[in-house]
């Protein structure tokens, strides 16, 4: 191919193959990206959980509302984990080198491209540390109940008879109205609470005038105050039961909001990484200075 050009200069050819071989994902900025968003959702993190272990008093009084304490840490939550993924996001773009074979629109793609990836690999980097502290407390509870094995193998032998059903069926051949030692008597009647809890929680009218009767005749009361103390008794634990099953139930209910709050934060994360890394592309192209905020002193 002959090319005609004026004297005296030299027009030299040549193929650039260096740009076709290279790759369009620029890692050094996808990593500087990475390491901002993480170091930026640590301070805040922290500094959040400053203010609200301030709020909280273990002393005497009404402590704070619960329903209160969480809107408040969820949105405070929400606010860092998008502003820390839209802060990695635009110093990627900021920072990523554009290729000469791309327009405008190929440009911004590319952009955002890189702020999910800033995105994905700080999620990652988070799970990875949220874990590792869950298997710390895991060995610290492990440790704790390591500790107390030898105090639980103490009573382990009357705990093993209190949730055996044979016992309860055995106890009901040779239930006496006569005085017995307390101990037993006490047994015989965590066995009866057992079997119930087994069920529906409901003690049957059996078991209960039988209670009744050892009560009196270990205790000397009357057969009606007796009486009274039994069912005293079975609405306690019966209450203790319905509690246990509340707690149960807003322990997952908690459980199920939370993982779809995460899911929606992390998903509208990753939008405003994708935004700002494209936000901090077009500010790259366009040589945009701060001057009011960065500027040479």
């Amino acid at each position: 191919m002959t090319i005609d050009a004026p004297a005296g200069v030299a027009i030299v050819e040549s193929t650039t193959t260096d740009r076709d071989n290279s790759s369009y994902v620029d890692w050094p900025a996808i990593i500087a990206g990475i390491v901002l968003a993480s170091a930026i959702s640590l301070v805040l993190i922290s500094f959040g959980s400053a203010v609200g272990l301030n709020f909280l008093d273990f002393g005497y009084g009404d402590g704070p509302n619960p329903i209160f304490v969480g809107i408040a840490a969820a949105t405070w939550f929400l606010w860092v984990q998008i502003s820390s993924f839209m802060a990695g996001g635009y110093l990627t773009g900021r920072l990523r080198r554009r290729y000469f074979d791309a327009n405008e629109d190929e440009s911004d793609l590319r952009d955002g491209a890189h702020g999910l990836l800033v995105w994905a690999g700080a999620a990652i980097l988070g799970t990875v540390i949220a874990v590792g502290g869950i298997g710390a407390a895991a060995n610290a509870v492990g440790s704790a109940a390591a500790t107390a094995t030898t105090a639980a193998s103490n009573v382990a032998e009357g705990t093993a008879d209190a949730v055996d059903p044979n016992a309860y069926f055995i106890d009901t051949m040779f239930r006496s109205t006569q005085p017995v030692d307390a101990e037993a008597a006490r047994g015989e009647a965590g066995r009866i609470f057992a079997q119930a809890a087994l069920g529906d929680g409901t003690v049957a009218d059996a078991d209960r005038t039988y209670l009744a009767n050892v009560v009196a005749a270990n205790t000397g009361i009357a057969p009606d105050e007796a009486q009274a103390r039994v069912d005293a008794a079975i609405t306690n634990v019966e209450q203790a039961r319905q509690d246990a099953l509340e707690a149960a139930r807003i322990a997952r209910n908690t459980a199920i909001i939370g993982a779809f709050l995460l899911a929606a934060s992390l998903l509208v994360s990753a939008i405003g990484a994708f935004w700002a890394a494209q936000k901090g592309g077009n500010h790259r192209d366009e040589n945009t200075v701060f001057a009011g905020v960065f500027r040479r002193f």
